[in-house]
């Protein structure tokens, strides 16, 4: 029998049967590869994400690979067979946010697969056919798995604008870290500095495109980066962050740390004229460029997966995550 995981309630899950809900009109019903769980995930189970972005009970899954099984009325048949991934927000289309492609903004109110809606922890995820991104025939489905972590820093990417030659530094080396120095260092910078809390990550961040690696308390600040990604989260990263840039420079906060962490201080962002955007989820236009990149082998997550369980260890994956320094990315398999 096949089975979902549900998560009743903050620290309540369990195993439930699975029918797989017809794709309606509009709509794919995708059969699941591989799920990715990140931090968010994690917090579901905890019970600590912020009131509105969550809706118990649930099925989790919001980074997910699949093939296309079928698909709804008004939907190109043509799709089924097809390996994808796909977007989780589930944007209205119609309002002024939605219209400009800033679709993680739409003022319809947040709705997220895997959040609010069901996720792909479970053997099948039915969804709107328009979200998804149909990947090359033969594509590793399993690295595919990243591909949603992968898009939220080509939304950091696009946004860091890095130009060939420019001196970028990534701050923080978990997969979103990885990831984006991957997709940074197809833009050839002169270099490329990744700052993390632990020396054993160094191979890694090299193997993913990093020149040159220091740790958090090795960082002098006031360093002439022309662009800097934050990936960390952590209280201090944002400050840090800031410090490494030149006057002018360009800075993309994609991490989320707890309440009353350290800001940014706005005399520092004024009188040194720092550009400063903001990255929570990731738009069409990054899921697009994510895609391309994995397409054209100029990134590849696998390296950063050091686990894979059946869906039905759910509760071992939840202890796995951020256990230690031999975990990277745990993928649940239906």
């Amino acid at each position: 029998m096949s089975r979902a995981v549900v998560v009743e309630a903050p620290g309540s899950f369990r195993l439930v049967p699975h029918t797989p809900r017809p794709p309606g009109p509009g709509e794919a019903l995708v059969r699941v590869h591989a799920v990715g769980i990140c931090g968010s995930d994690r917090e579901i189970h905890q019970g600590n994400r912020p009131a509105g972005y969550v809706r118990y009970p649930l099925t989790p899954g919001h980074e997910w690979s699949g093939t296309v099984a079928g698909v709804g009325e008004g939907v190109p048949g043509a799709l089924v067979g097809r390996r994808a991934v796909g977007e989780g927000f589930r944007n209205c289309q119609v309002c002024e946010r939605c219209h400009a492609g800033d679709t993680t903004l739409c003022t319809a109110g947040y709705a997220e697969t895997g959040f609010t809606e069901p996720g792909a922890m479970a053997p099948t995820l039915t969804l709107p056919a328009r979200l998804l991104h149909l990947l090359p025939d033969g594509a590793d489905l399993t690295a595919a798995a990243l591909l949603e972590p992968a898009a939220c820093v080509a939304a950091a990417a696009l946004k860091a604008g890095v130009r060939p030659g420019d001196r970028v530094a990534v701050v923080g080396t978990g997969t979103l870290g990885m990831l984006a120095a991957q997709l940074l260092a197809a833009s050839s910078p002169a270099e490329l500095l990744m700052v993390g809390i632990r020396a054993d990550r160094e191979e890694t961040a090299r193997a993913f495109g990093a020149t040159a690696y220091r740790l958090h308390d090795e960082v002098r600040g006031d360093e002439g980066f022309d662009v800097v990604v934050e990936a960390a989260g952590a209280a201090s990263a944002a400050s840090t962050s800031a410090s490494l840039l030149r006057r002018g420079g360009r800075l993309v906060l994609t991490g989320i740390p707890s309440p009353g962490a350290d800001g940014l201080d706005p005399t520092d962002l004024v009188v040194r004229q720092l550009e400063v955007h903001t990255v929570f989820g990731a738009p069409p236009g990054a899921w697009a460029h994510a895609v391309r990149a994995f397409a054209a082998g100029l990134l590849a997550p696998l390296p950063l997966v050091t686990h894979e369980l059946p869906l039905a260890d759910f509760g071992r994956a939840m202890d796995l995550v951020g256990g230690g320094p031999r975990v990277g990315k745990v993928l649940l398999r239906p």
